[in-house]
């Protein structure tokens, strides 16, 4: 992928998938604006390394409008938008309401509000992607977990939608993954019993999402299109 003097936004960059990708495009020479929850040491070493970093709580409307203001005041136009924030809030009882409601607005109003926003900095480059990071788990539903599976869902369908809307100027695109990355404290019958669930039955890290992502960016004839990097979990 050839760089760009228009930058890259991705949201959710601070950790795993979003950090990962957010250092290899800054390898490559690409102008970058990113977006953190938490103050976290990675976010200083993309600062160090000139990406634009920005706080945001997409947590609520009033959150994500912030954020495009402050976005707006930093470019004119963007070459892609890469919609990683993500939350994974439990559904405890007498918290259900207010557990949708902010998976809602991280997963589904934000990346909304964003495109809308920063559709006329998508025009101003001479090519221009939006990718809604999803979830392979909207195939099948969750019982643990339906309001994150239905957020998740709703992104999915906003990548048809905009892809619609905004053809043919701008390409809107989908990453759907599954098990990329095990968390530090996962025990080994846990990681033993997530493995079996795949056909390839590997962690295969975030250079996979980075791979599709390079491929979204690249290819000039994919759009309203969700990639699901799943490792054949669907086969079993």
């Amino acid at each position: 992928m050839s760089a760009s003097n228009a930058p890259i936004l991705i949201t959710g960059a601070s950790q795993r998938i979003g950090l990962y990708c957010a250092e290899r495009l800054l390898d490559e020479g690409q102008s970058l604006i990113i977006s953190y929850r938490r103050e976290r040491p990675a976010i200083e070493r993309l600062r160090e390394r000139g990406a634009v970093a920005l706080q945001a709580d997409f947590a609520s409307e009033a959150g994500i409008n912030d954020f495009i203001q402050r976005l707006l005041k930093h470019t004119d136009r963007l070459r892609a938008i890469v919609h990683n924030a993500s939350d994974w809030l439990a559904e405890t009882p007498g918290s259900e309401a207010a557990a949708f409601q902010a998976l809602f607005s991280v997963h589904m109003l934000a990346p909304y509000l964003i495109n809308l926003a920063c559709e006329p900095l998508l025009r101003a480059s001479a090519c221009a992607d939006i990718v809604h990071i999803s979830d392979d788990v909207t195939r099948k539903g969750s019982a643990k977990r339906p309001a994150y599976c239905a957020s998740k869902a709703g992104l999915e369908s906003l990548t048809l939608s905009f892809a619609a809307r905004f053809a043919p100027a701008i390409k809107v695109n989908g990453i759907a993954p599954a098990l990329i990355l095990f968390n530090e404290g996962d025990d080994a019958e846990y990681r033993r019993q997530t493995l079996n669930k795949s056909a390839l039955g590997i962690e295969p890290g975030p250079q996979v999402i980075y791979q599709s992502l390079r491929f979204l960016l690249d290819n000039p004839y994919v759009t309203g299109t969700t990639l699901n990097v799943n490792g054949g979990r669907h086969l079993k």
